[in-house]
Parts: structure tokens; sequence; C-alpha cells
């Protein structure tokens, strides 16, 4: 059985709950990457930010990204997987919760990310497009 572990892009980068939307989307451009996830001091996971909250709920609001910080935008608890989690599991909590990537953590241990891009590229090629409408529905 393929799982979360096996698939996922690791060494997710955080960044700070502390730091602002303006240095997360520096981060993000440095990366090459959409979204981030947003992690404490403790290195918990807060959420995930990605570039289009920090134009929808910053920018186009008024918002200042030079003052706002990535924990103003990392609302209620992060949809997560565990790494020993099937990729069936991963794609059921994508569809659930209606996202696209998913942390994956072992223990509390953010240790990456798994995107519907990781589960297409290792799924079987006459179902991938049965993959993007289960998550895109």
């Amino acid at each position: 059985m393929v799982n979360a572990r096996d698939i996922m892009t690791g060494g997710a980068e955080c960044v700070g709950e502390a730091e602002t939307l303006e240095e997360a989307a520096r981060k993000m451009k440095q990366l090459d990457v959409g979204s981030l996830p947003v992690c404490g001091e403790d290195q918990r996971l807060k959420g995930m930010l990605t570039d289009r909250d920090i134009v929808i709920k910053c920018i186009s609001d008024g918002g200042d990204p030079r003052t706002t910080t990535a924990g103003d935008l990392a609302e209620g608890k992060p949809v997560t997987i565990g790494a020993d989690d099937s990729v069936e599991e991963a794609i059921r909590t994508m569809q659930d919760h209606q996202v696209r990537r998913l942390p994956v953590i072992d223990g509390h241990q953010l240790v990456g990310v798994l995107s519907q891009a990781d589960i297409a590229r290792n799924y079987p090629e006459d179902r991938v497009g049965e993959l993007v409408e289960f998550i895109s529905y």
C-alpha cells in the first residue's frame, strides 16, 4: 500500500506565524510555490497560507502585507494527513475538505506536503481524471 510519506514533497518550509505576508510572498517566490504551511514558534502547524489568501484576504480588502502576519490569516484547525496514511485516505480528505494540498504530519512534526499533483504523478494514468474530478467536485 502506498502511503502519503511515499509520494509527498518532503522538506516543506514553513512561514512563521509572526512573519509578514510580504515576507511570506518573498519566500513563495524564492521556493516557486503557491502555498506555505504556517508554523508557530513551537514548530507546530497553525494553518496554510496561499498566494490567493494574500491577495483576497489582505490586499483586496485594503490590508497592508507589510504589517499583516501569516498568523493573522491562519484560520481554524488545519486539515492534515498522517505520514503513514494511505493515498486513498488522502484523496478522501482532499475531497471532503475541497483542498488540493495537505500538510503531512508525523506525530506533531510537519514532514512534507502532499499535493493533488503528487498523487496524480503516482496514480494509475487511466484514473487521473477521476482523481481530479473527486477533489475538484
